[in-house]
């Protein structure tokens, strides 16, 4: 970690103020606005100290209140001796001046002084005069909202000097901060929840970020640094927020604890709590903001660090008073919103009232709907305790079943089927039960029992319609998509499913409309799962996996631009939700990558991975982002980063996902062709194509044949010519194309595939076609137009973040080599044997010496490292594949 804190997000107004300081006509200084901690001071230290470079004599003071009795106190160790000050006042202003302007070269005096808010009358009086004679260019920070003497407030209400107003820290910008600061990548959701604290003002960071770190709330998994447990306040923090917060009546005070336990409230429902005055009191003092809320009038504290301070300070027995209160007034209003009902169960649950198990069952499905299983978890225990009976103990199972530890999901789900005392209380604990052991513990056949029992013992045919649905899902998900469209539409066919029903079987059809290339039917299918969602009781949950398909079904089908919106508006969705932030950062990285920028990609899917990996298996969530990481990391050229996850996705891959297995053979394709051994990529794509094919996922064929000819596989075209009149999409016809234009060797076609490639979206597939095109015209002798291919190349691989391709690598180091030749000495460069070569390749030590031979030839050179330098790899430690991977 840092030890210092460097200037982040400052650059405007560093040229703001560096603009204002060089000034010859006009004002010659600028006043420094903001809120106390946002960062002025050490903007103004830095454009002080860049003054000093430029030759100027920089004075600095700053104004205390300990020093504000004093006439020209802030500058006392700057003026030395002026005489008696009782005996000379008309002599001392500008003797004082003089002692700040003696010395001054050429470029002049720059003055700064900090806080001049808190300046005494007689050292305001000499700033102002020194700016009114333009005898010195003042630089002046002042507390935004604080009071000021006259003669500081008037640089900017005469305008004798600009003002600047320093903002806090955007999300971004304390992004970037903390990565600096700390070395590393940090977790965007524990970026936000920092920022949330602090809102921007690098002071309240710093402290909040120095004491996670030294408690190890703030530590690095996986290689990314994440909040494992919320911050706590410092000692430091609180005196902090004190001091700007300040000595409170007991009556603001009241107002503060209040909306400290639960905000925002209603303004009439915080004025019947405390003193309508205090409320009005807190707003002057800018200690509570006041919003409208569309008919709502409400109340919440001014910074959320005001609340963090003062629940830590709080007794436990006035903090459950509080709720108490709280909970009852919501309660008077009559308020039935979702939320209230949320709201006023989370304040019971540790306050002094009675529970009300009706409440907290509702709320729970609140909870669960919005994606916090955590709360929805706390909820339905309280719920169960209370006597809630069956639907108490469905929440506890179903949280639990996602949340973990299995052995008690377990225990919590056999309660469940006890209690089931109706057919539809059996289905929904087998439909919890089945969902549990498909995507938590991965056991499919166990699954696949539980419904049969269970719809052999239901008696109502109706009652069944769940236990379809899940089968649709889980067919969906197998990798047999005749039977999930077949099972979820009798289920959407049937007009009496249940919303949970409905919100399965969507899922279900949905995949397999993705897979076998009509993703152009999706849309009703998804918008009418989405709707259930809202509408469901226990499996809104269920609404991340149906985007995820969405989102894959369109990526599939070349909806590139679609998907990543879908994407991003997912993720800003479930960003705060416990492992659904973790979720949008594979969603995200998943659509960066398909868009070529491959860089943003791996840093996405190496958060989710490093958030994901807490929950264990996390309904195959893993193995997803495992199967893009491995992909972006490889193509990003980190090639050992690469093995090291392929290895890791070999050991979590996930039955219950068994339709994305051909992207995971796909993903160890990339890995082996970045690594040199572009013949066995085309063998692992073909493959993958076979492994697609025979299920029915024609989008994944055509998208596993395509890496086979960007691998330069000259053997697909047929077949992807015949994809593409049954593959619906923008993809199919334009990889049909790319792979007909490399059968034929026609380098302007190519060029012409890398445009349509490019035009959808697929920018790295774009580059390869035009590197393609390059090797093609050069081998042909046409310089000129192989030349301006390499130069498309070029651009479009810089767009995707330098990756690294076979093609691209070919392209950008020409060589009089065959492939064959090339791949050998590719790998022979890397520092394989010759044994291991051709064990690699499946061939012959005689083929791998021969191919060597006539290489070393064309290359005038047998040595290996000389090898690496022409082709611009670097020998490394022994391939994991070649371990026995």
């Amino acid at each position: 970690m840092a030890t210092g804190w460097p200037l982040v997000g400052r650059a405007e107004e560093l040229r703001f103020v560096a603009t204002a300081l060089r000034s010859r006509s006009g004002p010659r200084g600028v006043v420094l606005a903001g809120a106390a901690g946002v960062g002025k001071t050490r903007l103004a230290g830095e454009a002080l100290a860049e003054a000093g470079q430029r030759g100027m004599t920089v004075r600095r003071a700053t104004a205390t209140a300990s020093s504000r009795p004093l006439p020209l106190g802030a500058f006392g160790g700057l003026l030395g001796e002026l005489g008696d000050l009782g005996r000379e006042p008309a002599q001392l202003l500008p003797r004082a001046a003089a002692a700040l302007l003696a010395g001054a070269g050429r470029a002049g005096v720059v003055i700064g002084v900090d806080d001049a808010h808190l300046l005494d009358e007689l050292s305001a009086t000499l700033i102002h005069q020194l700016v009114l004679r333009r005898a010195a260019t003042v630089l002046v920070t002042v507390r935004t909202g604080e009071p000021a003497p006259d003669a500081v407030t008037a640089l900017w209400k005469d305008r004798d000097l600009d003002r600047l107003e320093v903002q806090p820290l955007s999300e971004q910008e304390v992004t970037t901060l903390l990565e600096s600061v700390l070395g590393g990548h940090v977790e965007q959701a524990s970026v936000s929840r920092l920022w949330a604290m602090c809102q921007g003002n690098v002071l309240y960071l710093r402290q909040l970020v120095d004491g996670a770190v030294e408690n190890g709330a703030l530590r690095v998994e996986r290689g990314v640094w994440r909040l494992a447990e919320p911050p706590r306040v410092t000692p430091g923090l609180v005196e902090l927020v004190a001091a700007r917060v300040g000595a409170l009546p007991a009556a603001v005070r009241e107002v503060v604890d209040v909306l400290a336990v639960n905000e925002p409230l209603g303004v009439g429902l915080l004025s019947g709590l405390t003193e309508p005055d205090a409320v009005e009191d807190a707003e002057n003092r800018g200690i509570v903001r006041v919003e409208t809320d569309g008919r709502r009038v409400q109340a919440g504290l001014a910074h959320p660090l005001y609340g963090e301070v003062r629940r830590a300070a709080m007794g436990r027995l006035r903090a459950r008073r509080l709720r108490s209160r709280i909970a009852t007034a919501l309660s008077n209003t009559g308020a039935r919103r979702a939320d209230d009902v949320l709201r006023r169960a989370v304040l019971m649950l540790d306050s002094d009232l009675d529970t009300d198990p009706g409440l907290l069952v509702a709320a729970a499905e609140r909870a669960s709907y919005l994606g916090d299983l955590p709360l929805a978890l706390r909820l339905g225990r309280a719920a169960v305790v209370a006597g809630g009976g069956f639907p108490a103990q469905a929440i506890v199972a179903n949280s639990t079943a996602f949340l973990g530890p299995a052995d008690e999901a377990d225990a919590e789900l056999a309660v469940l089927t006890r209690l089931a005392g109706s057919d539809a209380e059996l289905v929904r604990a087998a439909v919890n039960r089945a969902t549990f052991l498909t995507w938590m513990l991965a056991r499919v056949d166990q699954a696949e029992a539980v419904l049969d029992e269970a719809a052999a013992r239901v008696v109502t045919a109706g009652e069944r319609m769940p236990l379809v649905a899940l089968r649709a899902m889980i067919d969906g998900q197998l990798g047999r998509p005749d039977r999930a469209e077949q099972a979820a539409l009798s289920v959407l066919r049937s007009g009496g499913a249940t919303e949970d029903a409905v919100l399965m079987a969507c899922c279900g059809l949905v995949a397999a409309l993705a897979v076998t290339g009509r993703a152009d039917q999706m849309g009703p299918h998804v918008a009418r799962g989405v709707e259930a969602a809202a509408r469901s009781t226990e499996r809104a949950e269920f609404r991340l996996p149906l985007v995820a398909l969405q989102i894959t079904g369109l990526r599939l089908a070349g909806h590139l631009g679609d998907a990543a919106r879908i994407a991003a508006d997912c993720r800003a969705q479930v960003k705060d939700v416990p492992i659904g932030a973790q979720i949008g950062c594979y969603l995200v990285g998943e659509t960066e990558l398909a868009l070529g920028r491959v860089a943003t990609a791996a840093r996405w899917l190496r958060e989710g991975r490093a958030g994901i990996e807490r929950f264990g298996d996390a309904g195959g969530w893993r193995y997803a982002t495992l199967i893009a990481l491995t992909r972006a990391l490889a193509v990003s050229g980190d090639v050992e980063g690469a093995h090291e996850a392929l290895a890791d996705l070999g050991r979590h891959r996930h039955p219950g996902l068994a339709f994305l297995d051909p992207e995971m053979v796909l993903a160890r394709a990339w890995v082996t062709a970045v690594d040199g051994a572009s013949s066995r990529g085309v063998e692992l794509a073909h493959e993958a194509a076979e492994l697609a094919d025979g299920r029915g996922q024609l989008a994944h064929v055509v998208v596993a044949l395509h890496t086979a000819a960007r691998f330069g596989d000259r053997s697909v075209a047929g077949r992807l010519a015949a994809l593409a009149g049954q593959v619906h999409g923008p993809l199919a016809p334009a990889v049909a194309t790319h792979a007909a234009a490399l059968a034929a060797d026609d380098g302007d076609a190519l060029l012409a595939a890398s445009s349509a490639l490019e035009e959808i979206g697929d920018v790295l597939a774009a580059a390869d076609a035009a590197a393609q095109a390059a090797a093609g015209h050069l081998a042909k002798g046409r310089r000129t137009a192989g030349h301006a291919a390499a130069a498309r190349a070029h651009a479009l691989s810089g767009e995707c973040e330098g990756a690294t391709t076979p093609a691209l690598a070919a392209a950008a180091r020409p060589l009089p080599l065959t492939d064959r030749e090339r791949e050998i000495v590719s790998l022979a460069a890397r520092g394989l044997s010759n044994r291991q070569i051709a064990d690699r390749l499946v061939v012959s030590v005689r083929t791998v010496e021969g191919h060597l031979y006539r290489a070393s030839a064309k290359l005038g050179t047998t040595n290996r490292s000389e090898y690496a330098g022409l082709l611009g790899v670097h020998p490394r430690r022994q391939p994991v594949a070649d371990r026995g991977e």
